[in-house]
C-alpha cells in the first residue's frame, strides 16, 4: 500500500531520496549536471512529500514559493522499483493539492528534456509548456510547464 507523508527537508528519507536522484541525474545530464544542481539545494524547501511502500521510502517531491501566486515543484523521484505504479502523479496530486491549501494558483516547473518520463508525467497532468522562466531562459536542455490550480482569488 502506498502511503504520502507531508513532511520538510528535513527528512532523512527525503535527503536519502534526493541522493539518488542526483545520481541520475548527474547520468541524464552529464556536464550540464552543475549548472542544474545549483538551482537544487535543500535549505530553502519548507513543504516536501515522501511516498512509502509500506515503510520503505520509493518516492519523493516537493514545492516551494517562486512568486506570491506561484509555487514551484521540485525534486520529483520515483526508484526504480518503484516506476510504473502511478506514485508519481500520487505525489504530485498531493504537492498541487498542499499548493492549494497555501493559497497558490499555479504550480510551475522546469525539467530536463533527457527526462522523457517526467515530460509524459506533465502532460498528462494537465501541465502546459512555457516559455522557460528565471535562471532555466535560454537554457536548450529545459522544459518548463505551468498549471492552473486555483482559480483566481
Amino acid at each position: 500500500m502506498i502511503t504520502i507523508l507531508r513532511t520538510n527537508s528535513q527528512s532523512q528519507d527525503f535527503t536519502d531520496l534526493v541522493k539518488l536522484l542526483d545520481a541520475d541525474l548527474k547520468v541524464r545530464d552529464g556536464e550540464d549536471n552543475a549548472f542544474y544542481s545549483q538551482f537544487n539545494k535543500l535549505d530553502l524547501i519548507k513543504h516536501v512529500v515522501v511516498a512509502y511502500d509500506g515503510d520503505r521510502p520509493i518516492g519523493c517531491g516537493a514545492i516551494r514559493e517562486y512568486q506570491p501566486e506561484k509555487i514551484e515543484v521540485k525534486r520529483m523521484y520515483v526508484t526504480p522499483e518503484g516506476r510504473g505504479r502511478g506514485i508519481a502523479t500520487i505525489m504530485l496530486n498531493e504537492l498541487e493539492n498542499w499548493a492549494k491549501e497555501l493559497g497558490y494558483e499555479y504550480c510551475i516547473l522546469e525539467t530536463g528534456k533527457k527526462q522523457p518520463e517526467a515530460i509524459a508525467l506533465y502532460k498528462k497532468s494537465g501541465y502546459q509548456i512555457i516559455e522557460n522562466y528565471g535562471p532555466y531562459a535560454g537554457v536548450a536542455n529545459s522544459v518548463c510547464f505551468e498549471k492552473q490550480i486555483l482559480q483566481e482569488k
